[in-house]
This record gives C-alpha cells, sequence and structure tokens, in this order.
C-alpha cells in the first residue's frame, strides 16, 4: 500500500532517481500470477488487475528507456511514453497465447519510444517513410562501428535492413546534420556567421504599406482615366503629349501643331490641369 501510495505521487517528469526507487519497489509477477492478473482483466474486464500488471512491470519500461539514452532526449520523457506502450500492450494481451506479458509488451513500448524519437530528435523530421523509420534506429547502431560507410558497406546494410543503398545513403546524410538556429545570433562578435532569417529579412516597406501604395495607385490610375475622358479632345491630347507618353512634346511642337502661339498651348495646359484634378477629386469621392 505505501508503494501504490508514492506511486500516486511520482512521474517520469518530476524526481526521476524516486521514480525509478519507487518501481523498483513493485514485486516482480510469477508466470501464474501475471496469467492469473491477465485472465481477469481479459475476461472480466477488471481493472484493478489491470492496473497491477501495468505497476508490475514499470520497472521494465525504465530498463529500455536506458537504451534510448544516446538520441539526447530526457529519459523522464521517453519513460512516460514507454508507460504509454506498456498500457497499450496489457489491454490487447490475451493470456491464452502462451506468451509472457513482458515478450509481448516490449514491441509496443519500443513503437512509443520510437515514435517520441522520431517527433523530438530534429526540428525537421529525418523519418517518414516506413523504409526510412526502420533505417533510423539501425543505422545510428551500425554507424558506431562502421564510421561513414563506403560503397560496399552501404550495399550491406542496405541488405541487412532490406532497404536500397539510396536510402542508406540519404539517411547517412541525415544522420550526419544538424539543426541551425532559425534566429539565432553567433556569440563571436567577429565572426561572420548570419541566421537564416537574416537570409528572408526584407528592406523593402511594411506589406500593408506595399498593398495600400497598390490600391493608392490602381485607383489614381482608375480616376485619371475617367478625369482625362471629361476633358475636350484637344485639352486631352495636350496633356497626354506633354505628361503621358515616353517622348513629351514641346509647348512650340504643340504650337505649331495647332497653329497658335506657345504660350497659348501653355494656357490650355493649365486649364486642362486644374479641370482635370477636380474631375479626379470628385472621381475618388463618389467611389
Amino acid at each position: 500500500m505505501t508503494n501504490l501510495l508514492a506511486f500516486n505521487s511520482l512521474s517520469p517528469g518530476g524526481d526521476l532517481n524516486a521514480y525509478v526507487q519507487t518501481v523498483s519497489g513493485f514485486p516482480i509477477l510469477t508466470a501464474e500470477e501475471e496469467k492469473a492478473l491477465a485472465e481477469r482483466f481479459y475476461y472480466e474486464n477488471d481493472l484493478e488487475a489491470a492496473r497491477k500488471l501495468v505497476l508490475c512491470h514499470l520497472r521494465f519500461v525504465v530498463h529500455l528507456a536506458r537504451s534510448y539514452a544516446g538520441y539526447g532526449l530526457s529519459h523522464g520523457d521517453l519513460i512516460q511514453e514507454g508507460n504509454v506502450g506498456l498500457m497499450k500492450a496489457v489491454k490487447r494481451y490475451n493470456p491464452e497465447v502462451g506468451v509472457r506479458l513482458v515478450s509481448f509488451a516490449v514491441h509496443w513500448i519500443k513503437a512509443e519510444m520510437h515514435e517520441f524519437i522520431l517527433r523530438n530528435w530534429r526540428i525537421v523530421k529525418v523519418a517518414t517513410t516506413k523504409a526510412q523509420r526502420k533505417l533510423f534506429f539501425n543505422l545510428r547502431s551500425n554507424k558506431r562501428k562502421l564510421g561513414w560507410l563506403n560503397q560496399a558497406e552501404t550495399e550491406a546494410v542496405a541488405k541487412d535492413l532490406g532497404v536500397s543503398p539510396e536510402v542508406v545513403t540519404q539517411m547517412e546524410g541525415r544522420l550526419s546534420a544538424h539543426d541551425m538556429a532559425f534566429d539565432g545570433e553567433s556569440d563571436d562578435e567577429d565572426d561572420a556567421w548570419t541566421a537564416p532569417s537574416q537570409y528572408l529579412e526584407s528592406t523593402g516597406a511594411d506589406p500593408a504599406e506595399v498593398v495600400a501604395d497598390q490600391e493608392l495607385s490602381s485607383t489614381s490610375s482608375d480616376s485619371l482615366s475617367v478625369a482625362l475622358r471629361t476633358l475636350d479632345a484637344r485639352s486631352r491630347d495636350i496633356l497626354e503629349s506633354r505628361w503621358l507618353t515616353d517622348e513629351k512634346s514641346t509647348l512650340h511642337e504643340l504650337a505649331a501643331r495647332y497653329d497658335v502661339s506657345a504660350e497659348r498651348i501653355r494656357q490650355l495646359e493649365k486649364n486642362a490641369l486644374k479641370k482635370l484634378k477636380n474631375a479626379m477629386q470628385e472621381t475618388v469621392i463618389a467611389a
């Protein structure tokens, strides 16, 4: 009873040493005790029996979690994930199959730990397909002995794991890569290192200002087109020739075209600009 109360107040995410000490205090079940508890849960849905099966196998989850210490993840988190797998195994365990619970549960416990490692080992997923997930764990173990793989070793690993040599080479590159901080800064002031976020930095205007400018430009263009249609043909031609073409006409050229003085063209231009301004203001207000 003391052990049960202590367990209720602990979790792997708290005091890990106290948790390990607590789960080590639960008894190891004999084959007969385990079968009796499993039958009570399997046939009678006795939740207390299932609870005892889980508690008495928590030490095994702790043991398995230690084998994944090299991934740099929290031991307590790995234990928690393994406990989920243990509970799934107890729920699916059939005592009539004739195997011990620990032999059946190892698959479920490892599956949960593997999933946790693949989700959290890198920011970017290193294994997405079934072949890659299988290779991820086996290749790390092989590389401790092989170092960088040559062609013969790559083919040997591929044959042993049932994948193509290309998949082995690809996974080897992923395992050798490292995450880079997106917004991190170099500790060395003389270092020329630049965070990836700086490559994407925009030196232009704020996006909201860009959109506003585009809308204003579009509105102004539409208003100008409408306002030009309110002018007489000569005034419109003078403004277009003076301001709206690439090769702008001079006052003297327009004076020769209309057989008037340059001063008269200037006056017509001034009056046309005034009318154009008023017409555009009316168009904007109406909109």
